[in-house]
């Protein structure tokens, strides 16, 4: 299903690169994923890049916030709210921290920024003109989110307290359980801890490849960075771990390389 026209609430509905360098961004992300980009004028906040593919909404570049011109790039993710002023006035009692009280996007939607109680932020979006995301789960387009957290259960138990969510556990061969968020009866997102120190809380963004070796070369071509190879997750494919040239982290799945 590449095109969606509604988000239940808690599902991921829109990934955003913040970066402090928009048009090195556009030319690495461009030609890597075949993006069409146009430049929203924001007035004194300068410009926000609206990401497309064949017209459909897909993500967007933004620049920094005032006063942290200088904080490293990064993709941050989106949850869907039925009402973001209800969601965010729940967060500080289930143990998380507003970083950004509700605040209206234009007629675009609503949204506000908060943080877990293990640290990873995550915005909170209302729809009201755009849902977010409208085409997913298709080359150059993303296709799966995933929390990083050292602490499974303080997060997972915020989410289902303030979002209503629900969390399963799949068993993997020879490791840990992943988790995997679940929201009327689906998966929509992951969650694991970290696999090596030093890795902050956060949320990762998957985007779907045609190819993940090839899109691999290809990112490497334009600039960027390999910080796990491509290797396959039996049962569910190909994967990679990139970063861009101002170091945003982003990762790739698709099918293995073995597949038909």
């Amino acid at each position: 299903m590449p095109k969606f026209e509604t988000y239940a609430q808690g599902t991921p509905s829109y990934v955003e690169l913040t970066t402090p360098d928009q048009a090195a961004a556009k030319e690495f992300y461009g030609p890597l994923f075949g993006w069409e980009l146009e430049d929203v004028p924001m007035g004194d906040a300068g410009y926000y890049v609206a990401v497309g593919k064949e017209g459909d909404s897909v993500a967007g570049i933004s620049g920094p916030m005032p006063g942290m011109e200088d904080h490293p790039a990064y993709w941050g993710v989106y949850l869907s709210v039925d009402d973001v002023d209800a969601a965010t006035a729940k967060v500080e009692a289930a143990g998380g921290t507003v970083e950004g009280q509700p605040f209206d996007v234009m007629d675009l939607g609503r949204m506000s920024v908060v943080k877990d109680p293990s640290g990873a932020f995550v915005s909170l979006w209302q729809a009201g003109a755009t849902i977010g995301t409208v085409r997913a789960n298709e080359p150059g387009t993303p296709i799966w989110n995933e929390l990083i957290s050292p602490d499974l259960a303080a997060a997972t138990a915020f989410y289902t307290e303030v979002l209503g969510v629900g969390w399963e556990e799949s068993p993997m061969d020879g490791g840990t359980p992943y988790t995997t968020l679940v929201v009327e009866g689906r998966p929509v997102a992951g969650a694991m801890p970290p696999m090596m120190d030093g890795v902050r809380p956060h949320w990762n963004v998957y985007f779907n490849a045609e190819s993940v070796d090839d899109t691999v070369a290809r990112a490497v071509e334009l600039g960027g960075s390999v910080v796990a190879p491509a290797f396959d997750v039996p049962g569910v494919g190909r994967m990679a771990i990139l970063a861009d040239p101002q170091g945003a982290m982003f990762n790739l799945m698709g099918a293995s390389a073995d597949s038909d």
